[in-house]
């Protein structure tokens, strides 16, 4: 007989010890691949996020004392909504395989005010990295809305004291975690009364994308401004944003410094959001199908559907954040009736399309 500990010894033995795995080493080109499988449109955006996220791999490989010949490229993302900046994000975090905290900028004020402190956006990384800190550490932090921190006050001008704790000051806020610096964060998102626990966490290879509309200064492009419900002209998103525009917008360059790597997204064209909705990966229009599937529905849309679908966005001005409720007002009646209509093969064309989307 053998005892229960030599059988779990043996069984050690004779059983494979389970090898690490290696983290394959990725290529500008094979990033762009990736996103470019899961990503409509963007073809600058991509290619500039990829050898950003190339140099960010390499420079987190290279040891401590090599570290400081190649300083660190945060990524400025410049594009109306819905172009896909958070989605570009989210895809370029899966194919590096580092953990992702996606944060907003509205949410933080000055130090000592009530809202979230700048550290708390890196103890949402390591909370994301499940408090492994060698992985949060080569993580990455989106920042959405960075437009919204812009200077709203003149007293830099003026000379005065009034404070904007949301604005400017967050924005100095960031400076020390946009370089570089061992922060003490706290161990908990949730916050408790009296002693809390902290971890140090040096962002010096974190990964920062922020990303913004910057609505106000393609406004001022318009060639005439009239005031009421007959104005229906397109902002125009083509002309490239000069520093001089992001520090007349109230960014500070400190800042902008930090933030080295800059690209503008366009808007999605028409192809760009028929793509999207029965595009080969990820398509929206499958989901659908998939639910009315479930039923023995089967449903077909045609190529005037998705043009019908795909006008109605650009028409409200959301890019692809308004396919979604488009095509909630368009399968509405049939997930409804799909039960009753079990077996049926369902065509949907313009016509059907027009008649739900106005």
């Amino acid at each position: 007989m053998i005892s229960c500990a030599a059988a779990k010894s043996l069984q050690a033995i004779l059983m494979p010890r389970a090898r690490p795995q290696k983290r394959t080493l990725l290529t500008p080109r094979s990033i762009y691949a990736f996103l470019d499988q899961h990503v409509v449109g963007q073809e600058r955006a991509k290619r500039v996020l990829a050898v950003a996220a190339y140099g960010h791999v390499r420079r987190c490989g290279l040891p401590p004392e090599r570290k400081g010949q190649i300083r660190k490229s945060n990524v400025l993302l410049i594009g109306p909504t819905g172009s896909g900046k958070t989605h570009l994000v989210r895809m370029l975090s899966l194919v590096l395989d580092v953990p992702l905290s996606i944060a907003d900028a509205t949410e933080y004020t000055e130090a000592g005010y009530y809202g979230k402190d700048v550290e708390q956006m890196v103890a949402e990384l390591l909370h994301r990295a499940n408090h492994s800190v060698a992985e949060a550490q080569r993580g990455i932090i989106f920042l959405d809305e960075i437009d919204k921190l812009a200077r709203r006050t003149q007293s830099y001008k003026t000379g005065g004291g009034t404070r904007d704790i949301g604005g400017e000051g967050v924005q100095q806020s960031l400076l020390k975690v946009l370089e570089g610096r061992e922060l003490l964060v706290p161990a908990s998102l949730s916050p408790q009364p009296g002693r809390q626990d902290v971890v140090q966490v040096d962002t010096s290879d974190i990964l920062f994308v922020a990303a913004g509309t910057f609505a106000d200064l393609f406004e001022r492009e318009r060639p005439s401004s009239r005031i009421g419900f007959g104005d229906k002209e397109q902002v125009s998103h083509s002309r490239e944003l000069s520093t001089e525009d992001l520090l007349g917008y109230g960014m500070l360059s400190e800042l902008l410094g930090r933030l080295p790597v800059r690209v503008q997204l366009a808007p999605l064209s028409e192809d760009d959001l028929c793509q999207i909705l029965a595009g080969p990966n990820d398509a929206l229009l499958s989901e659908y199908q998939t639910l009315l599937a479930l039923d023995q529905v089967q449903a077909d849309f045609s190529d005037g559907a998705l043009r019908e679908i795909a006008q109605a966005a650009l028409r409200q001005g959301l890019g692809a954040r308004s396919l979604r409720g488009l095509c909630e007002q368009v399968c509405h009646d049939l997930l409804f009736e799909a039960p009753e209509r079990r077996g049926q093969r369902i065509v949907i064309d313009e016509q059907y399309v027009r008649a739900r989307v106005g």
